[in-house]
């Protein structure tokens, strides 16, 4: 009887490429695609601060005309402030112009009228404040407000001959019933305060500057 022997087959490893070849092939690869998108991270930086730059300079080219369109005109200006010739006007009368856009009441108080208003408790008013304390020194006589009730901004009688003053012989405004005394001070409705005094000066006896 034969015997038959059993042979170990030599398995043939397969070749592994050395370590060095490896990394140096895979480190050139990166190294490539790196590269690669380095350069295109500069360029789409470099797009990206162009159109930056060029939005910058459109938007103050826009802005340029709309700053000038919003400053103020030369008849603008020349409105700042205004001169009233105040000698026509006699004791117990009053007269209308106007002052950026709104109506200004002048009136040369009579004697009766401002011992009227100096005779009111100030501590007894909605928006205290004394006769002096509305006027000039020396030109009591001369009270100057904005002609624009303080409750919706209506313009109040008894700036006008002939117009209702209301129950404190100053001004009435009529679409809600607020009465104004001889130094326009609120006495009576819904106002809140006293009609306006705009900054004023006189520059001579009788003329006087608004604003």
């Amino acid at each position: 009887m034969s015997t038959v022997k059993k042979t170990k087959g030599t398995v043939k490893k397969p070749a592994v490429a050395p370590t060095d070849t490896v990394v140096t092939q895979a480190t050139a690869g990166t190294q490539n695609q790196a590269g690669g998108e380095g350069s295109g991270v500069r360029r789409r930086d470099f797009i990206h601060i162009a159109t930056v730059s060029f939005a910058g300079v459109g938007a103050a080219a826009v802005a340029m005309p709309l700053v000038s369109q919003m400053s103020a005109s030369a008849d603008v200006l020349a409105l700042a402030s205004i001169e009233v010739d105040v000698a026509a006007i006699q004791p117990g009368q009053s007269i209308k112009t106007s002052w950026r856009k709104q109506p200004v009441f002048i009136r040369n108080l009579t004697p009766a009228e401002i011992d009227a208003a100096n005779k009111v408790d100030v501590g007894s008013l909605r928006d205290p404040q004394t006769l002096a304390e509305r006027t000039k020194p020396g030109k009591e006589n001369w009270l100057i407000t904005l002609g624009v009730c303080t409750h919706l901004g209506c313009v109040p009688l008894g700036a006008a001959a002939g117009e209702v003053k209301g129950e404190y012989g100053g001004y009435f405004c009529p679409c809600h019933g607020s009465h104004y005394d001889t130094a326009a001070r609120i006495r009576k409705g819904p106002a809140p305060l006293n009609l306006t005094v705009p900054e004023f000066a006189f520059l001579s006896d009788t003329v006087v500057k608004i604003g």
